[in-house]
């Protein structure tokens, strides 16, 4: 990488670390989850029949649980199977989960895989644009990009309205969402 090129990297990696801390405090401040849940529901419902990867949250996440619990079509969670690569998903009817990496909870290896055709995504902070900033292992926008190579697939973002930022440094494997989601509103791409 060239010198322009790597003080570059380095600046949006600073001002990406800079925004997580900020996004922390502010999601602590957490939202209306009824709200939240009935703008999910609605945002979910055109993709009835579908596969559905949603997550178990944590450290103060939006909860998609009640949702995906009334989705008409297969559900599964993720798996984070190691550093650097693209998570897996394994069919999930509300078995026990295992604890996973990174403090996940994750369902365990005996159940099979299946490859969603939608995808809840959790976020740190998002802006207008439908860019989101995760927690900085890549884990989503990998397994975003591989899917979409594989065929059709929606990443819904999932928020509280208070994680809204002006803008997020964007770079060039961030995987823009089709979709976001939040306690006070529905975003979709501007045309």
């Amino acid at each position: 990488m060239s010198g322009a090129g790597a003080g570059a990297e380095a600046e949006r990696a600073a001002v990406k670390a800079a925004l997580r801390r900020a996004a922390l405090a502010a999601r602590a401040a957490g939202g209306d989850q009824a709200a939240l849940d009935r703008n999910l529901r609605a945002a979910l419902a055109p993709h009835a029949g579908q596969v559905l990867s949603g997550y178990w949250p944590m450290k103060g996440e939006p909860d998609p649980r009640p949702a995906m619990g009334v989705h008409d079509g297969p559900l599964c969670l993720p798996v984070v199977p190691g550093r650097g690569v693209p998570l897996i998903f394994r069919r999930w009817q509300g078995e026990d989960l295992a604890p996973g990496p990174l403090g996940t909870s994750q369902p365990p290896d005996s159940l099979p895989e299946i490859l969603p055709e939608v995808l809840i995504v959790p976020m740190l902070a998002f802006d207008s644009g439908l860019h989101r900033l995760g927690y900085g292992g890549g884990y989503y926008d990998r397994t975003l990009e591989m899917l979409r190579a594989i065929g059709p697939v929606t990443a819904i973002g999932l928020a509280w309205q208070v994680q809204r930022v002006d803008s997020l440094p964007v770079g060039p494997f961030d995987q823009r969402l089709d979709l976001l989601v939040t306690d006070t509103e529905i975003l979709r791409p501007e045309l």
